[in-house]
Parts: structure tokens; C-alpha cells; sequence
């Protein structure tokens, strides 16, 4: 272990920017925090604690800067996204790109705050775990999340009483799955909840990742209203769903893409058909008309990206997507 004698350079030249967060005291340990996740081996705050010689501290007063939180986590993000739009490089800048996307943080062991048993898609299981929803900002020279919120499990007593307190009456049958099967009371709940979510009074019963999304991108649009006809906002799958879509569209103005999966339908003068076996058609077409040498449906799209030059064949039309209505098809 090499004890920390002194604050890094780095964290002496930045730290000023995020005095005004702080108490004199907390500044202190903000250092003494920052400075150790970047020199010690050992990331908790024992470990920490231990290496920092600088600033000598009982672990108990680095210990209260985490978990009693004396300072306002809105206020030091705030200090953060200040620093960044002071530098040229860092700042918003109108052809950036923002996208919504959440990450599973996983503990060992249950005996957390918030913590639930979700599925991993990378490992192929559930775990315990946090879930954090975060807006990120991209562009040519940078990318740092903008804004990000700790997704809760819903509160099944507080969402059945908002529930009935709405006026959206609950089925008397269903009501004996909360002892008998309580993983389906609570999938019966929330369906209530997601039918009746456009009202506001049941909205606000649970924050749901979409709703989280749209709060997130909400206040991005108010804090930057001039940058919202360029910036475009990029989410998966899972957050292209007809509801969210609609109201990123018409509610805030901005321009999405989102990503459609294999078994969604396009609606064609045919009928429907799912949007794999349509791809794998256009696909077919284009290189029987390249081998007749007459123009594909793709055309060939170089773009720039990090400083590199990216090709693609894209093919792009206006199509109607089963829920979603007409929108505008990009298949690469």
C-alpha cells in the first residue's frame, strides 16, 4: 500500500469547481473520497480511509459523507455538468447525441436499500441488484451521463391504495394472489397501473424506467430548450415502446431513434409481415438487382464517428409499424 500524502494534482485543479456543493468539513472528505477511488487498489472506504495519510480522518467521518449525505447529489451534478459546459471540448454542443439506457449494478447479498431480484440479460439470470436509468450525452469529443435516476420496486400496498383511492376498481379474485401468489398479484398491478398510467394521479403512484426516461429527458429539454430540434435521443428496444415514443415525439419536440425487434410487424398493402422476414426480402432484392446491375433498395451511407469514416447500406422509407403508426424505417 502507498499512503497518499497529498491530493493528486488532478483533484487540487478540479476540486474548486464543486466547493460551493459543501460544508468546509465535507469538502475535505469530497477530496479525500475522489483522491482514493483514483490511487487506491483497495475501493472502499476503509481502503480509502486507510491510504489517505493526507488529510488524516476517523473512517466514521468519511463513512457520514456517504451515507448520511450532507450535501445535495442534484446540486454536486449540477457542479459537474457546469465544469463540462465550461470547457470547449465537454460542452453541449447541437450535433451531439443523447440516449437512454439503464445499467444493473449487482451486490452480493440482499441487505441494501431499493435492492431487487432482476434479470441480467448478459449472464443470463437474475441477480440482486440496483438499476440505475441515465441520459447520456455523446459527440466527436466527449461522453458523460447528464442526468440518471435510481429505479425503485414499486410499493404494492401504496399502489393498490392509489389504485382505489383513483377510483380503478381491483378484481375481488385477484386479491387472494397477494398471499397465495404474490409474484402475480404484483404483475396483475402494475398491468392496472400501466392501462391506467395516462392518468396523472395513478402516474405518479410508481416510476417506472419509462417513466424515469421521460422525467430525465423532461428536464434535459427544459435546462437546454434551445438544443432540443438538434439533439436527437437513441434507446433500445426495451424503451421503444409505443407510449414512450409518442411522447418523446409530440410531448418534447425531439427527433428519436429507437430499435425495433425481429418480431415486430410492418404493415404493408400485403399484410402485415414481421420486420425479420421483411429485412431478409429487401435484403434479397438488393443483390439480385446488383447482380442484373441495376439499382439496389440500400444505398451506400459514409458517415464520420470518433475521428473515422463508417460505411453503410442503409435503406430508408416511411413505413406503418404495427402500434407504433407511421414512422420512418431505417434498416442498415
Amino acid at each position: 500500500m502507498i499512503p497518499l500524502v497529498a491530493f493528486p494534482e488532478l483533484v487540487q485543479h478540479y476540486a474548486p469547481y464543486f466547493a460551493r456543493v459543501f460544508s468546509p468539513a465535507a469538502f475535505v472528505q469530497f477530496q479525500r473520497y475522489i483522491s482514493g477511488l483514483i490511487v487506491s487498489e483497495n475501493k472502499t472506504v476503509e481502503g480509502i480511509n486507510r491510504v489517505c495519510v493526507v488529510e488524516s480522518r476517523n473512517q466514521s467521518s468519511l463513512n457520514r459523507l456517504l451515507t448520511e449525505t450532507p450535501f445535495s447529489v442534484t446540486d454536486l451534478n449540477q457542479a459537474r455538468l457546469d465544469l463540462l459546459n465550461h470547457l470547449p471540448a465537454t460542452r453541449l454542443k447541437p450535433h451531439g447525441v443523447l440516449s437512454v439506457d439503464d445499467t444493473l449494478l449487482p451486490h452480493y447479498g440482499q441487505h441494501f436499500d431499493e435492492i431487487a431480484k432482476l434479470y441480467d440479460p448478459t449472464d443470463e439470470r437474475y441477480v440482486w441488484a440496483h438499476n440505475l436509468v441515465t441520459l447520456h450525452y455523446s459527440d466527436d469529443d466527449t461522453d458523460y451521463p447528464v442526468f440518471f435516476q435510481l429505479w425503485k420496486p414499486a410499493d404494492l400496498e401504496h399502489l393498490e391504495q392509489g389504485l382505489v383511492a383513483a377510483g380503478i376498481p381491483l378484481r375481488e379474485a385477484k386479491r387472494t394472489l397477494k398471499t397465495t401468489a404474490p409474484d402475480k398479484w404484483k404483475a396483475y398491478l402494475l398491468g392496472v397501473w400501466r392501462r391506467h398510467s395516462h392518468q396523472p394521479e395513478v402516474a405518479a403512484l410508481y416510476d417506472s424506467k419509462l417513466r424515469i426516461a421521460e422525467q430525465l429527458l423532461t428536464r434535459w429539454v427544459q435546462a437546454h430548450p434551445e438544443l432540443r430540434a438538434h439533439v436527437p435521443v437513441t434507446f433500445d428496444n426495451w424503451y421503444t415502446q409505443p407510449g414512450f415514443c409518442h411522447y418523446v415525439d409530440t410531448t418534447l419536440g425531439m427527433a428519436y431513434v429507437g430499435s425495433l425487434a425481429e418480431d415486430d410487424r410492418v404493415l404493408l398493402r400485403t399484410g402485415a409481415e414481421r420486420l425479420d422476414v421483411f429485412a431478409a426480402r429487401l435484403k434479397a432484392e438488393h443483390l439480385q438487382a446488383l447482380t442484373e446491375h441495376r439499382p439496389g433498395v440500400f444505398q451506400r451511407l459514409t458517415i464520420h464517428y470518433k475521428g473515422e469514416r463508417e460505411s453503410y447500406d442503409s435503406y430508408c422509407q416511411t413505413h406503418r409499424i404495427q402500434s407504433f403508426g407511421k414512422v420512418r424505417l431505417v434498416i442498415t
